[in-house]
This record gives structure tokens, C-alpha cells and sequence, in this order.
């Protein structure tokens, strides 16, 4: 284990704590609220924020979508430059802030914000920028990863750097009351599968990382397993944390990661319109079958630890059965079956865009080539 670690962004979480962005916004700042399709309008959240921003001068673009694009994030960037905004505040879930970090790095960047997403970018400075987050699944309020789409080419890409990290973020459970069920339900599979991405790799002894990721893996199944009864203080405010800690830095410290899940499910995302969550529950189990040999030993200590099965010869398989018997317990799907045209040529583009976005090393050894990214495509697609 040899990790340097810092996150220096401050966690207002409960009842009541929008109000403390009136004194994390230095007054003189002017600041733009970024937020999605109006739903904090109708929840109260918009007033709040309203009210807490009484003697700032600030201005507001919605209309950021599920999986934020950059044609219309390019817009907030104009606004920024146009009106001299000094701080961006974003509310909502993972895509308002991930589209928000991109807003804060590309208003400072003299040449096109994609560039940011190609790599042919460096991010070397960025506006401050805190959150008031609604929707709890990605941890963006506290890490320094984005995913943005390019809708005119279904690229759909992912960078990351210490400056866009939120200064500060408000975590309010209250404000998931009128969160609509598939959302509540795609929140809890993301959370589950970034814990997976950092824990199902191989053993390396860290007792520490791999307690704790176990202790989020078995409070994701009681919240799953509570959310018929889940309209209680207690239940949205365990799930707010449980997904933040996920994906924090915290479990993933020293560690070898995973991540294949992800960069196959986002491209499902892109091209056929899957949700984000809904995707990793498709291509996982598909994946951990694939990669069995290599991750039979951790497989094996998650169906002891987290799933409290005994020990047997096909210990791993039946620990693939439990996370399938997780999500279908959350009536998610683990493989797609809705789509257009053949699934030959569904794979086929799959893999097109694989290759394109230079995903042909994918996982924790680099060893999920094109061919195998073909082989757990197949399994994860009837």
C-alpha cells in the first residue's frame, strides 16, 4: 500500500443545510447555479438555495440532462465567460455536477472544453465549485472524476482532476423525498457496482480497505433489502452516505481497481440509451464470469464476508448468483434484451466504439482485450 490522499471537501449533511452555502460562497463571488430538468423546483430545494443566496448576485442554467452532454454544457461555459461568474454551484445528482466540473474547467480553457475529455487537455485551472446534491449514486459531490457525452458522436468519456473537486457539499437526505422509485433504484446499483470495481480484483492484504468496502457492500443490501418500507429519516440518509463513501477515494486506496464494468457500460449508455446504473447491472455479472479465474479469490471472500455462504468448490459462481439475486431483487435486469437491430451488429458497434475511445485494456490486469470485451458482451446481450 503506498497512496497519497487528500480530500479537502467539506460534508454539510443533514437536515436543513442548504443554508450553510451563504457563508461557503464568498459574497463578493458571482455565482451560476447549475441544475437538471427543474424537479428542485417543485421539491423545494430551488427556494432554499434561493433563499441561502439572498445577498449574492448569482445566476442559474438548467436543463443539464441525465447523461450531461457537451453540447449543452458549452452553453453554461458561454454564460460564464459572457457574465464574469466567479463560482459554480451545482444542484442535483452525478450528472448536474459532473456537468458542472466540466463548466468549471472548460470556462477557464482558451480552446474547445472537449479537449478536456480527449486528453489533448490538461486541466491546469478551474472555478471553485461546491454542490447541493439531490440524488445520491455517484459520490461526485466529493471526488474528482467527471463523465461527459458528445451526443453528435455517442462518445460518452470520463476525465478527471484535483480542481474540480467541490469545495463543499451539501447532503440533505430530505431532499430524496420526491425522488421518483428508478432513480432511488439506479442509485443503489451504482453505489454497489463502484464499491465492486474496487474490491472484486485480487488480494492484496489491505485489511482496512477491504472491511470497509465489505461494510458498504452488506449496508447496500439492508438499504435494497429495507426499500419497500424505505420512507424514513433513516433509510435516505444511509443511502446518501453509503453512496458517497463508495466513491470518495477512501476503498480504492493502495489497491488494484477494476473499472471494465464501467468503460463497457458506458458505451450501452451512449449508444442505446441505457441508464448509467442499469447498465453496470447488465455487463457485471457478464464480466465477473469472464474474469472468474482471476477474481476467484476475492469472489470467494465477498460470498463469505458480505453474503455470509460457507465455504465450497464453486464458492465464487454462487457469489455471481447472489449480486445477480441483488439486482433482480431491486427488479433490475442483468442483461439486455431491448434493443435496436441484430445483436451481431449491437456487439459490433459496441466494440467499434471500444476500440475508438482506446479501450483495449480494460480491468484490474489489462487483460480484457477486445476479445474478451466481445465474449462478456455476448453473455450480457440476449
Amino acid at each position: 500500500m503506498e497512496f497519497s490522499y487528500l480530500n479537502p471537501t467539506q460534508i454539510h449533511f443533514g437536515k436543513n443545510q442548504i443554508q450553510s452555502i451563504a457563508q461557503d460562497i464568498p459574497r463578493e463571488q458571482k455565482v451560476l447555479v447549475i441544475y437538471g430538468g427543474g424537479s428542485i423546483k417543485n421539491n423545494g430545494v430551488y427556494q432554499q438555495v434561493s433563499t441561502a443566496l439572498a445577498n449574492h448576485s448569482w445566476l442559474e442554467f438548467s436543463g443539464v440532462e441525465a447523461n450531461p452532454t457537451v453540447e449543452t454544457l458549452d452553453k453554461a461555459v458561454t454564460i460564464v465567460k459572457e457574465q464574469n461568474i466567479q463560482f459554480i454551484l451545482a444542484v442535483g445528482g452525478g450528472s448536474v455536477i459532473d456537468g458542472s466540473k466540466y463548466v468549471a474547467a472548460a470556462a477557464l480553457h482558451s480552446g474547445t472544453g472537449w479537449d478536456i475529455l480527449l486528453g489533448t487537455h490538461t486541466v491546469s485551472q478551474a472555478l471553485p465549485l461546491g454542490v447541493v446534491l439531490t440524488l445520491p449514486a455517484t459520490g461526485s459531490e466529493s471526488n474528482a472524476g467527471s463523465v461527459i457525452t458528445k451526443a453528435a458522436s455517442n462518445q460518452k468519456l470520463f476525465f478527471s482532476s484535483p480542481l474540480v473537486r467541490p469545495q463543499f457539499a451539501v447532503m440533505d437526505p430530505d431532499v430524496m423525498k420526491s425522488l421518483p422509485h428508478k432513480q432511488l433504484i439506479n442509485g443503489i446499483v451504482d453505489a454497489w457496482v463502484h464499491v465492486c470495481e474496487q474490491y472484486i480484483t485480487r488480494p492484496t492484504g489491505a485489511l482496512v480497505q477491504d472491511g470497509y468496502a465489505e461494510t458498504l457492500l452488506k449496508s447496500l443490501i439492508i438499504i435494497a433489502n429495507q426499500y419497500p418500507d424505505r420512507d424514513n429519516d433513516a433509510w435516505r440518509a444511509n443511502l446518501m452516505w453509503t453512496a458517497n463513501q463508495a466513491l470518495n477515494g477512501l476503498i480504492g486506496l493502495g489497491v488494484p481497481q477494476d473499472w471494465a464494468t464501467h468503460m463497457i457500460g458506458h458505451e450501452l449508455t451512449a449508444l442505446h440509451g441505457v441508464d448509467h446504473g442499469r447498465s453496470l447491472a447488465i455487463i457485471q455479472p457478464a464480466l465477473l464470469h469472464n474474469q472468474i479465474d482471476v477474481k476467484r479469490e476475492k469472489l470467494e471472500q465477498m460470498g463469505r464476508n458480505v453474503f455470509g455462504l460457507p465455504h465450497s468448490a464453486d464458492l465464487a459462481e454462487k457469489t455471481i448468483a447472489q449480486i445477480e439475486h441483488f439486482y433482480h431483487s431491486l427488479d433490475v435486469a442483468t442483461t439486455l434484451d431491448q434493443y435496436q437491430g441484430a445483436k451481431s451488429q449491437v456487439v459490433k458497434t459496441i466494440l467499434e466504439q471500444l476500440k475508438a475511445h482506446d479501450r483495449l485494456q480494460l480491468g484490474e490486469n489489462q487483460a480484457i482485450n477486445l476479445q474478451r470485451s466481445q465474449e462478456i458482451l455476448e453473455r450480457a446481450i440476449t
